[in-house]
C-alpha cells in the first residue's frame, strides 16, 4: 500500500471499478519475477501450452506474461474487471482469453493448461477450506500431466486502526482528468477466521476553474464509501494438505518478500 498517482484521458475513461482495482492492486510488482519463472520453465515442459491466471482482474499479470509470449487465459468473477482486461490486451495487440466464472467451479475445454497460478491471495477469498479444496479440484481437472498449481498467500498482517490513532499506510491517488480517486487502508482487524481490510474511498471533482477540489456527486459514484475485504487464514501447511485432498501433490514453498508498500507472500506449489 501506497502513493501511486496517475493521469488518464476522459474518453473512453474507466469505471469507478476498474479504478479502485487498478489503484489497490495493480502497482504490486514484487510478485511478477516469480510468475514469469514458473510460465518459462511451463513454456519449456510444455511448449505452446496455456496458462490459467486465476483472479486475474484487469490483467495485472496477464498482460505481462502475454507480452513476454505466453498463451494466458484469465479467469474472474468480476466481468467488469474482464471487460477492461479485453480492452487493454485489445490495444496492445495481445490475445487472451478470458473467462468469467468462479474459481470453484469453472468447466474450461481445451487440451489443459502447463500453469496455474493464483496471485495476490485469492486462494483466501473463497470461503474457507472447502472453497479452497474446490478451487484446486477444478485447477487439477484443467492441468495437464507434470503441470503446477501455484497459490499465493499471506500468513502474518500487522494489525492497526487509524481511528484508535495508528498511522496507518499512506493513501492511494489516481487522478483521471478531473477526478480525482483515493483509496486509503484505515484498518487492519485480527480475528479468529482471517483478516478483515477496511479501506475508505473517495471520488472527488477537480474544478479546475477556481482550484477548488468539491466532492463529486453521482449515483454510481457516492463521494464516501467504505470497503471490506475479509481474506482467511492459512498457513502454507493447510493449503499443502487441501492440496493433497484435491489429488494434486506437494512442490514447494516459494517466499516473496515484503516490500515497503506491501506484505511478504508465501507461494505454495502443488503438482499434477
Amino acid at each position: 500500500m501506497g502513493l501511486a498517482t496517475r493521469v488518464e484521458p476522459a474518453e473512453g475513461a474507466p469505471a469507478a471499478a476498474v479504478v479502485w482495482h487498478d489503484l489497490e492492486c495493480g502497482h504490486y510488482l514484487a510478485d511478477q519475477p516469480l510468475w514469469r519463472e514458473l510460465a518459462e520453465h511451463a513454456r519449456v515442459d510444455a511448449p505452446g501450452a496455456r496458462i490459467l491466471d486465476v483472479g486475474a482482474g484487469t490483467g495485472r499479470v496477464a498482460l505481462d506474461l502475454a507480452r513476454a509470449g505466453h498463451a494466458v487465459t484469465a479467469l474472474d468473477l468480476d466481468a467488469e474487471l474482464l471487460g477492461a482486461l479485453d480492452q487493454r490486451s485489445a490495444s496492445e495487440t495481445l490475445t487472451i482469453e478470458t473467462v468469467c466464472a468462479d474459481a470453484r467451479s469453472f468447466a474450461l475445454g481445451g487440451d489443459g493448461f502447463a500453469l496455474c497460478i493464483a496471485p495476490m491471495q485469492t486462494v483466501q477469498l473463497l470461503g474457507g477450506s472447502a472453497g479452497r479444496v474446490a478451487f484446486l479440484e477444478r485447477a487439477r481437472a484443467h492441468l495437464l500431466p507434470g503441470a503446477l498449481v501455484a497459490c499465493a498467500i499471506v500468513t502474518e498482517i500487522e494489525p492497526f486502526d487509524c481511528a484508535a490513532g495508528d498511522l496507518g499506510p499512506s493513501p492511494e491517488v489516481a487522478r483521471i482528468d478531473d477526478v480525482e480517486y483515493v483509496s486509503h487502508a484505515v484498518r487492519v482487524e485480527l480475528h479468529g477466521r482471517g483478516f478483515r481490510i477496511e479501506r475508505e474511498r473517495t471520488i472527488t471533482q477537480i474544478d479546475r476553474s477556481s482550484r477548488v477540489a468539491t466532492p463529486k456527486r453521482a449515483v454510481h459514484a457516492p463521494e464516501r464509501e467504505r470497503d471490506v475485504i475479509d481474506l482467511d487464514h492459512v498457513s502454507a501447511r493447510e493449503l499443502k494438505r487441501e492440496g493433497l485432498e484435491a489429488g494434486l501433490s506437494y512442490v514447494g514453498v516459494r517466499e516473496i518478500p515484503a516490500t515497503d508498500d506491501h506484505v511478504g507472500s508465501a507461494v505454495v506449489m502443488l503438482g499434477a
